[in-house]
């Protein structure tokens, strides 16, 4: 470790400016010490055992898929086992041994599978393998997939939680209630938790279970919303499932994703994009972020058969893309597309979309008609700040699921960089089955962007530079001028400490603050 620890503090003396500087120094050292060319992973653990906070550019170089961090928080995606779904779906593959519509070869999967399905060792798993690449990871949004979650025993659910809390807080707690007591100040720190589900699984008692055990996003299934299309394909349920459980989800502050299926069979591109305008268009859906998931056929699916007897014909490459160019520029400013694709590798698809770089090419086409897709995803400021003092504010307001949201927003003048955001709520009446939530105006979110920032960092940033505060301080002052005296947050754990500092304190399960 010697050569690689001197190599690295040449590094960082002689201070490079750009990659190619780094990649071309990187080359010239390892030559000098007899060695062939470093990996980043070492010069990570010799920078680490340095122990200086100097060459921190450096470090960005050192970085492998750099984008993971930059959404300003690490996604840490964990399996639950295989179990069985409500659902018969035809799309859905069913590969013996993999929990409803994974495939052992997807990578998260893979990782899952590895690990027997066991949340301790895919954290530990996972949480290694990020730093052994240089990001940071002590802000985690913990992703559990695997099939609809609250369809599997309530036991297992609360034990595979903590199971995730006890393996970042590094200790074994005796209850769910202490391991998140540990987690709000402990190295890696769980700011968020995302589930998976079907619209006809969500109910009011289902969603208090949800806040007990600090989820703050789901991830819903809604595939399409022509029933007669849904009926087909065997979902199960129809859209006014999934109005119902929109409804419940946002009159508690939590966040929606939907996933949504175009080509599926008995639909064409002109139903397709006639469905993505009704999501924005009618005040009954309205996500805040959603999964686009061209559908394809998967051996392991019923629909496989169908596409065998030539029952289900998919969309040629050319009307897919062309339809999602149409979508992409129906997304208002206050959506993000989270995924344009699932990660299902080209091997395990007999037909349908197998383009990997979907959204780049997309991107690309984009330009060359020179316009833009509006989502938060595509609007992210990343690294890009260097116009951040210039930032301007502004405010979307639309009705949505019997209430009023705002999407508030830190901006660039022309909107095309997104610095920071709140999304503040007010639901049309004041009762509420959640008691602490009764006459209490909402924030759903709150998301600072660009490279994550540990939190005890004192490295200026676009996470360190006030922007919560301000949007926190106007959702205070929204509230009071609807007529409210108090405020709810729904937090994430790792983040309780950050709203008790602002004045709120813990009821129930959401940080509350009282107006005056």
């Amino acid at each position: 470790m010697n050569k690689y620890i001197e190599i690295m503090k040449e590094l960082i003396k002689l201070d490079p400016q750009t990659k190619d500087e780094f990649l071309e120094l990187k080359k010239k050292l390892s030559g000098q010490h007899n060695l062939s060319p470093v990996t980043n992973a070492t010069l990570i653990k010799a920078y680490s055992q340095i122990g200086t906070k100097k060459g921190l550019k450096l470090n960005d170089f050192l970085i492998k898929r750099k984008t993971r961090t930059l959404s300003g928080v690490t996604p840490l995606t964990v399996l639950t086992k295989p179990y069985d779904c409500p659902g018969n779906c035809i799309y859905c593959p069913l590969e013996p041994g993999m929990p409803k519509s994974y495939l052992s070869n997807e990578p998260a999967a893979q990782r899952a599978k590895l690990n027997d399905f066991d949340p301790e060792k895919q954290v530990n798993m996972r949480i290694k393998a990020l730093k052994a690449n240089g990001h940071e990871v002590d802000k985690i949004e913990l992703l559990i997939l695997g099939g609809s979650f609250n369809a599997y025993p309530k036991d297992y659910q609360k034990e595979f939680i903590k199971t995730c809390f006890d393996t970042c807080n590094g200790v074994k707690s005796k209850t769910l209630e202490e391991a998140f007591k540990i987690n709000e100040s402990t190295k890696h720190r769980i700011i968020g938790i995302t589930i998976e589900t079907r619209p006809d699984l969500i109910t009011e008692e289902e969603i208090k279970r949800f806040r007990e055990l600090g989820i703050t996003r789901l991830q819903i299934g809604v595939q399409h919303l022509d029933d007669k299309i849904l009926k087909f394909v065997k979902r199960g349920h129809t859209t006014k499932e999934v109005v119902k459980a929109t409804y419940l989800l946002k009159q508690v502050g939590l966040k929606i994703d939907y996933h949504l299926m175009p080509d599926l069979p008995t639909s064409t591109p002109r139903k397709d994009l006639k469905m993505f305008k009704e999501l924005f268009k009618n005040e009954n859906f309205k996500p805040d972020q959603i999964k686009i998931y061209p559908t394809v056929v998967n051996e392991y699916a019923p629909l496989y058969e169908l596409y065998k007897k030539g029952k289900h014909k998919p969309y040629s490459e050319k009307q897919l893309l062309k339809l999602l160019l149409k979508i992409k520029l129906v997304i208002p400013l206050y959506v993000r597309i989270n995924r344009l694709i699932r990660d299902i590798p080209k091997e395990s698809i007999t037909a349908g979309n197998n383009i990997t770089n979907l959204r780049q090419y997309l991107q690309k086409e984009l330009k060359e008609k020179n316009k833009k897709c509006k989502c938060i995803r595509c609007r992210e400021a990343r690294e890009n700040i260097e116009d951040i003092n210039k930032a301007k504010l502004f405010e979307e307001k639309y009705r949505a699921s019997k209430g009023t949201e705002y999407f508030i927003s830190y901006e660039s003048k022309n909107r095309d960089k997104l610095y920071s955001f709140i999304r503040f709520r007010v639901n049309d009446s004041k009762d509420n089955f959640i008691p602490e939530l009764k006459n209490a105006a909402l924030v759903r979110e709150i998301h600072t962007y660009g490279q994550l920032v540990p939190v005890d960092s004192k490295k200026s940033n676009i996470q360190h530079i006030g922007f919560g505060k301000r949007l926190m301080k106007i959702a205070e002052d929204k509230a009071k001028e609807l007529g409210y005296n108090k405020i709810a947050v729904i937090s994430g754990i790792g983040v309780r400490l950050y709203y008790e500092k602002l004045g709120y304190s813990l009821e129930g399960t959401y940080m509350i603050k009282y107006l005056h």
